[in-house]
């Protein structure tokens, strides 16, 4: 089992929807997908209360220690890919959540603000040496601020001597996404051939090379062959 992180110590950078995001667009791939939350906002568990298809199951956290229990359950029941949605700031549950993480995700939308506020989240990360990646997040389609983002989270990288920790494609900011969000679905669902749905798709295929490179898995490991919607939900079993 794979296990992504998305974790930002600033809020509103757009977490949830991006792992809502990442969660379909696997199951599409064949994986069996499990999204855990640990923010006390509950913006999985309302979505996955308006959802009406069973995949992706959304199960709920309190403590770092529940973290650690959770995810061995979740690998012997079959879940290929955990997806751990945290909240902002910083605790011991996102400790954990970055702890148990093949590869953390740090969205940051294109303002100094959100890459300054960046800094901290990446030094919990790197003590803990974990891989990591920056999204550029809830971004304008066109902007000298969106090259300017991306050129001081290179310029970060760069310092650290890391390359290769900007994800591609950036995600623009568009309505469909929020829309797809209160009928309980993801972008790629809502508007399967819209732009949206093809940045997130592309995010998705960026973040399973990296994963498969990280932890030296085939590509096709692990992948279910039964379709997404005859899956069995874990919720029965949990």
């Amino acid at each position: 089992m794979h296990t992504i992180a998305l974790v930002s110590k600033k809020g509103g950078t757009g977490k949830s929807t991006l792992a809502i995001g990442l969660a379909t667009a696997a199951l599409a791939d064949g994986h069996k997908v499990c999204l855990l939350e640990t923010d006390p906002q509950g913006t999985l568990s309302h979505w996955r209360r308006r959802r009406m298809l069973a995949e992706p199951v959304v199960e709920t956290v309190n403590d770092g220690a529940e973290v650690a229990r959770r995810l061995p359950f979740l690998a012997n029941c079959g879940v290929t890919l955990t997806i751990i949605d945290t909240a902002a700031g910083d605790n011991g549950t996102t400790a954990a959540a970055i702890g148990a993480a093949d590869l953390c995700l740090i969205p940051a939308r294109p303002s100094p603000a959100d890459i300054e506020a960046s800094v901290p989240t990446l030094a919990s990360i790197r003590a803990r040496g974990k891989p990591f990646a920056f999204v550029l997040n809830q971004t304008p389609p066109r902007s000298y601020r969106l090259n300017n983002a991306a050129a001081a989270l290179g310029d970060t990288a760069t310092s650290l001597n890391m390359m290769g920790v900007l994800a591609l494609p950036y995600i623009v900011l568009r309505n469909d996404q929020q829309d797809a969000l209160g009928q309980g679905l993801a972008v790629t669902e809502f508007a399967l051939g819209g732009k949206s749905a093809e940045e997130i798709r592309g995010l998705w295929q960026w973040v399973w090379t990296r994963l498969v490179a990280i932890t030296g898995a085939d590509a096709s490991a692990g992948l279910l062959t039964a379709p997404a919607n005859e899956q069995a939900d874990l919720r029965a079993v949990g």
